[in-house]
């Protein structure tokens, strides 16, 4: 275990039909007091990212690798994503999105069950299967679902290096995830 002090515990929340699904790594403190993951600055930018592709916040999934603040906001240690992961894959499996964007290295990492860089690894379309279905709360559903992973920047990193460098390769990979769904994005 670890040990970590929150008020709430951030599930998640959005379409739980979702065909898109977004996974960050966790909650901050603005999430931590309203109980609702991606409300702060970062939130704010992913609403502006999830409409450019032509959808809305309401049809998509939104969750995180932690359902709860980490220990001085810091970012989730392998450790804590591990313990957290049977939640998270249950989570997935119960939304049975297409397509899976994940934003930033925790969640990526996590998903992907990798140690790559997020410089490899964004862009590039990736595979989730459930990698332990036999401990899933649905067996069978869990052993045959896969859906399409789509790594990416999280909206934070972009708040803090927001370079049009940075911005352009964001704009890239979730116009990649829009057109795999059949959505319409911005140019």
């Amino acid at each position: 275990t670890f040990n970590t002090t929150f008020n709430t515990i951030v599930f998640g929340e959005g379409n739980p039909s979702a065909r898109l699904m977004f996974i960050g790594e966790a909650p901050g403190a603005t999430e931590d007091q309203t109980g609702r993951p991606f409300v702060g600055d970062a939130g704010a930018l992913l609403d502006k990212m999830i409409l450019a592709m032509g959808t809305r916040r309401e049809d998509v999934y939104i969750a995180n690798v932690l359902k709860t603040r980490p220990p001085g906001n810091a970012t989730p240690t392998p450790e804590q994503a591990e313990l957290c992961a049977p939640y998270l894959y249950d989570q997935i499996i119960a939304v049975r999105p297409t397509v899976i964007v994940a934003l930033g290295m925790p969640a990526a990492r996590q998903i992907l069950q990798t140690e790559s860089t997020m410089a490899s690894l964004r862009g590039i379309w990736a595979t989730w299967r459930h990698p332990a279905p036999q401990t899933s709360y649905a067996p069978t559903v869990a052993a045959e679902f896969v859906a399409d992973v789509m790594p990416t920047y999280h909206p934070a990193f972009l708040l803090k290096s927001y370079t049009p460098e940075n911005r352009a390769k964001v704009w890239a990979d979730l116009k990649k995830a829009a057109e795999r769904l059949g959505l319409k994005p911005r140019a």
